[in-house]
């Protein structure tokens, strides 16, 4: 197989969650940037990058975004419900009232949180990495991940108990809902309730 199949096939694999992890760190219009860029890096590094990709790819991504915020100084807010749409562009059947409620709920839980603790769910939930693997893309040992995932776990736990209770009954957009709400991108995608849970 040629390099250029090689990154071919990289790309159409990875570009969509690596497209999600950089537009939940920077918002979408960066993001395409730092998308852009980390493909770059891939094609220069074609022979270095480890199985799977994905990990190798997101650290990219994460160091740019932070060369990105010390060039400009600013800090970016999170895009998670971009990122979200981003991996949701499929059809899914079900109650499209009800989905959109538990979504909005539980990215209202989710931007409650600090970035910190939002990259840490999403880097498991929305990307599919494990400890491992998230603990690279953070710099990070496994042991110190495991514990900073628990802890954040804790707090989305906390964030969505108190956005179903503060919605009044049958009322509002947290209203009956559960913590299993609205951040799978499909049937096998991880919901709250599955990211706050221990593996």
């Amino acid at each position: 197989m040629t390099d250029v199949q090689r990154f071919r096939d990289l790309y159409e694999e990875c570009q969509p969650r690596v497209l999600a992890y950089a537009s939940s760190l920077v918002g979408r219009q960066v993001g395409e940037d730092i998308t852009s860029e980390t493909f770059t890096v891939a094609w220069r590094r074609m022979r270095d990058i480890p199985t799977p990709p994905l990990p190798w790819l997101l650290r990219v991504a994460r160091n740019l975004t932070r060369e990105l915020r010390r060039r400009d100084g600013r800090q970016y807010a999170l895009a998670a419900e971009e990122a979200q749409r981003i991996l949701t562009s499929g059809d899914r059947v079900g109650d499209v009232a009800a989905d959109v409620a538990e979504r909005a709920a539980a990215l209202q839980a989710l931007a409650g949180l600090s970035a910190a603790d939002r990259e840490l769910l999403t880097l498991v939930a929305w990307n599919g990495l494990g400890p491992r693997q998230a603990a690279h893309v953070l710099g990070c040992s496994t042991a110190t991940f495991s514990v900073r995932l628990h802890r954040a776990r804790r707090r989305l736990e906390r964030a969505v108990d108190g956005a179903g209770a503060g919605a009044g009954a049958g009322t509002g957009v947290g209203a009956g809902v559960s913590t299993g709400a609205g951040l799978s991108r499909d049937a096998h995608q991880p919901t709250v309730t599955k990211i706050a849970k221990e593996h």
